[in-house]
């Protein structure tokens, strides 16, 4: 057979093979071309939430918070009266809101962050009522070491030091510090630079992340090169409060300062006037503050004079037990009820930072006179800062704590600034002033 009848037989049998698979296929409907292009995977509408964060001014109503995230007002009124955790009319300025709304649902969602560890969550679903829930926050504790070297300022040296905090609480670990020491050392003069601080802070953080101070429990410094500790201590259930390594309260009968946020401007001695321009005796201290600060006395006694006495303004003077007097003067008012034969409690406000008399900036003059002679503040307060021991019965369970404390802070004192404490590790719940019974 010649080749092209054999090709003409193959390509038959091929025509004939197709033919039959057609015939036996699934017929495949006609598609418009543009259907084809248009078709893809089924994809489900997906919910448009719009999240709003705000914070509410001063004097501004909470409906108007929520009406700038979208909530209708009468939608807005009517989940203010759904709540029972909140007064809406007592939410402090500043205070954050959260706000979810979805156009498609008509869902919504408002959180008020009343504190750091606690939430008012209110939700409505597609129905117009609301549903309110109230979260507080979990906290768990550990320990941090914390602490550097003074340069300038207490605030300053913790700043630096207290890195296992976030700055806003920073400033607060250093207050709680001032508030311990006030009756032994007046921070913004006693303080020099290249004084030391160490100190065992209790630190807790919240299921957010939010990370606040917990309680101080002890504390190593140099004050002018002078050693000093304190240690938190309760017996029992007593309320715990802070002693000195020898086991004297740190309370005494007079504060160090009559200012709570100090700043001193000018020292006991000689100096220039700065009105008068001549040299005199400047017999006391001037604490240099915003005009209003709070004066209080730094001990109890009884007011012996309050009004405008020359130069010093407007003048309180209070007699103390032992002979002491204390004075303060350039106020720019007295507080209420302060006049001639009032009683005074130690820390209570007397006065507000003025500058009347001879003063060129709101500042207070503060002195101290010893059976009528005018002393050095510094010194003559200092004779008296020791405070009354602790009962002998709690001594044993006092240098028990006391020794496992400050092993902890000498543990981490060859760091250069922070060491947690490895003992108990994050999330611990350890407390180890409950070996002294404390609650």
């Amino acid at each position: 057979m010649n080749r092209t009848p054999r090709r003409l037989l193959v390509a038959a049998l091929c025509l004939a093979v197709g033919a039959g698979a057609i015939s036996l296929g699934r017929p495949v409907p006609a598609r418009p071309a543009a259907s084809v292009l248009a078709a893809g995977p089924r994809v489900s509408p997906v919910s448009r939430w719009r999240t709003r964060v705000d914070t509410v001014s001063k004097n501004e109503p909470i409906v108007s918070v929520l009406e700038r995230a979208g909530i209708a007002r009468e939608d807005a009124a009517r989940a203010l009266r759904s709540t029972s955790a909140l007064d809406p009319r007592r939410v402090r300025a500043g205070t954050k809101i959260t706000t979810r709304t979805n156009a498609d649902s008509g869902s919504a969602e408002i959180v008020f962050h009343l504190a750091i560890d606690r939430l008012v969550r209110l939700r409505r679903n597609t129905a117009s009522d609301w549903t309110e829930t109230e979260e507080i926050l979990p906290w768990t504790t550990d320990t941090v070491v914390l602490g550097g070297e003074v340069r300038s300022t207490l605030v300053d040296a913790i700043k630096r030091g207290a890195s296992a905090f976030p700055d806003g609480v920073r400033d607060d670990v250093a207050y709680a510090l001032a508030e311990i020491l006030e009756y032994r050392v007046d921070l913004s003069r006693d303080l020099q630079k290249g004084d030391t601080i160490r100190m065992l802070v209790e630190r807790k953080t919240a299921s957010n992340g939010a990370v606040r101070r917990g309680n101080i429990l002890a504390a190593r410094l140099t004050v002018a090169g002078r050693r000093m500790e304190t240690m938190r201590f309760a017996r029992d259930r007593n309320k715990a409060k802070y002693f000195d390594g020898e086991g004297k309260s740190m309370q005494a009968a007079f504060l160090r300062a009559p200012l709570e946020f100090r700043r001193i401007s000018s020292v006991f001695g000689l100096r220039k006037h700065p009105i008068l321009g001549i040299w005199r005796a400047h017999q006391g201290i001037d604490y240099a503050a915003a005009s209003g600060t709070n004066v209080r006395a730094i001990g109890d006694g009884v007011v012996v004079y309050a009004g405008w006495k020359g130069g010093y303004g407007r003048v309180v003077e209070i007699r103390h037990r032992n002979g002491y007097i204390t004075r303060y003067g350039h106020l720019k008012a007295f507080a209420g009820g302060i006049r001639r034969g009032a009683s005074v409690n130690i820390s209570s406000t007397i006065g507000y930072v003025g500058q009347s008399g001879l003063a060129t900036a709101p500042h207070l003059h503060f002195e101290v006179l010893v059976n009528g002679l005018h002393r050095n503040p510094k010194d003559a307060l200092k004779t008296l800062e020791g405070g009354m021991p602790m009962a002998a019965s709690d001594r044993s369970a006092f240098a028990d704590l006391k020794a496992r404390l400050f092993a902890k802070l000498d543990s981490a004192l060859g760091e250069p600034f922070i060491a947690h404490d490895g003992s108990s590790g994050a999330g611990s719940r350890e407390h180890p002033g409950r070996v002294a019974g404390e609650h």
